[in-house]
């Protein structure tokens, strides 16, 4: 079995978003088949977030078939940059940038301090920050420029995935079409046996931008299966914003199976 505790429950996914004014969830358009492929990859990409910092909180609900937690966390965001989540009290801490996954948990007096291959052990996908940066924030987990990409529609989404299979994935996203974000996406190895299937079941509006509300997220590995669904609150965009992490002496590195 592969390791689930808290700090992993964390590290999987790490986006709340709110708004310091008001909200409202967004729903409903139908699908226009006149649209080209190329037009829909337009104007997905032209409704991708933009921000500089975000910061806010997330509740996350995770369960392997064993076991089920809850917790929520406070988030911080610079684009392109770092990511960084804290416990309440700051017993658990995540600190992730595009070279280094971090984390320590006072609970434990352990610590984790690395690459990516344990994110992605964990999801069930090689990840990246680029990866996780799109996940979070509704956008393509690969980039939809420069390949070519066949064109379905179902009465809810247009559903794009490549034309020619890729070497190391099969991927298909779905998307709305009232303003072009994210329905679902999903990452499957299947030499591998693994599958990472994401659906945004709610966006709502926040300064004028489209953010996601509710996501739910299954990585499912050979006969293993994790389930989070993560809710997004209180959030505030473009604020300025620290990110204190350090990993306290005498801790031990996790022992990763």
């Amino acid at each position: 079995m592969r390791q689930k505790c808290v700090f992993s429950v964390m590290v999987i996914l790490l986006l709340a978003l709110s708004s310091c004014g008001s909200t409202r969830t967004v729903a409903g358009g139908s699908v226009d088949e006149r649209l080209s492929i190329k037009n829909v990859i337009r104007n997905h990409e032209a409704a991708g977030l933009q921000f500089r910092t975000l910061s806010g909180r997330l509740g996350i609900d995770y369960s392997d078939g064993e076991d089920s937690q809850h917790v929520t966390v406070s988030l911080r965001m610079k684009k392109d940059e770092v990511i960084w989540l804290s416990a309440p009290l700051g017993v658990i801490k995540v600190l992730i940038t595009p070279g280094r996954v971090s984390f320590y948990n006072k609970l434990n007096n352990e610590y984790f301090d690395g690459d990516y291959s344990y994110l992605s052990e964990i999801l069930g996908s090689d990840v990246d920050f680029d990866k996780l940066q799109n996940l979070l924030i509704g956008k393509s987990l690969m980039d939809l420029e420069g390949r070519n990409y066949s064109l379905r529609h179902s009465a809810e989404a247009y559903e794009i995935q490549p034309k020619t299979a890729l070497e190391l994935y099969k991927f298909l996203i779905k998307i709305e079409p009232q303003h072009f974000r994210t329905a679902a996406q999903e990452m499957a190895q299947p030499e591998m046996n693994r599958i990472m299937a994401v659906r945004y079941t709610r966006y709502q509006e926040v300064q004028g931008q489209f953010l996601p509300e509710a996501v739910e997220i299954d990585a499912i590995e050979d006969d293993e299966k994790i389930t989070i669904g993560i809710d997004y609150k209180q959030v505030e965009l473009n604020r300025e914003l620290r990110f204190p992490y350090k990993i306290p002496k005498g801790f031990n590195p996790v022992a990763l199976q």
